[in-house]
């Protein structure tokens, strides 16, 4: 299938996922053009998490359809390396490699994976950690490193792979609270530069600051979803109320 710029750049359409008896997922649609930052939230257990892990294929589906630029995740011909230099992941814990500097663990994927040459391996990665405001961190170890400090150097691994979207699950969850701030802002910085971000959140202030659109999920179903203005201020369904009610 041809794919434009015009098209949705991811596109979920009707998506279901058990794990065993347990329904995560059903029948979720939601679409996210080049350049949207699409903002998921929602109680613990609501399929958020697992719904993005689908759209890099790291959870498979029962039922429906995830295209990444017309490509269907689903297939079971898709090599899933090709769809990952496209899909960037950041997770909640950083899985930073121990035993290799902030510098060694940006510059590794392009190496091994892209076959890039070291040198220009490590020049993108040497921009990279600037990019992140990390730029005198190159020979650090991840232990020497605040929680803030070691996201910052995951979101450079993954900008690393030059992927068209980037997908992020809770990254500030595991963060003490004065760290936070860094690493939203330098998910803002790549919003502003045109990165096409989705988000699983919890951080309403900051998706009501730099999304384009929220999305609420309860018990695997999206349950209202809108721009920042109208969704918090004008929720409609009981269940998004109740929840904001208790978080804001």
């Amino acid at each position: 299938m041809s794919w434009t710029p015009a098209d949705p750049m991811v596109s979920i359409k009707d998506v279901h996922k058990s794990f065993g008896d347990l329904k995560v997922l059903n029948g979720v649609s939601l679409d996210v053009m080049k350049g949207d930052v699409i903002c998921i939230i929602g109680p613990s257990g609501s399929g958020k998490s697992t719904l993005i892990r689908c759209v890099n294929a790291l959870n498979d589906i029962q039922q429906g359809s995830i295209l990444v630029e017309g490509q269907e995740v689903n297939d079971p011909r898709l090599d899933k390396l090709e769809l990952r230099k496209k899909v960037g992941m950041v997770f909640q814990q950083y899985n930073l490699f121990p035993h290799k500097t902030a510098l060694q663990n940006v510059m590794m994927a392009p190496v091994r994976v892209l076959k890039q040459d070291k040198a220009k391996a490590e020049a993108t990665a040497r921009a990279l950690l600037k990019r992140v405001r990390l730029e005198n961190k190159e020979n650090a170890y991840p232990g020497e490193l605040s929680g803030g400090q070691q996201q910052r150097v995951a979101i450079a691994r993954s900008l690393a792979m030059n992927p068209d979207v980037i997908l992020f699950d809770e990254v500030t969850a595991a963060l003490d609270p004065e760290t936070v701030g860094e690493v939203l802002q330098t998910i803002k910085d790549l919003a502003e530069d045109g990165m096409t971000c989705i988000l699983v959140t919890h951080e309403m202030a900051f998706a009501r600051e730099v999304a384009d659109h929220i999305y609420f999920t309860d018990r695997g179903v999206i349950v209202e979803h809108g721009p920042p203005a109208t969704f918090f201020k004008n929720a409609e369904d009981p269940r998004t109320r109740e929840f904001l009610s208790q978080i804001l």
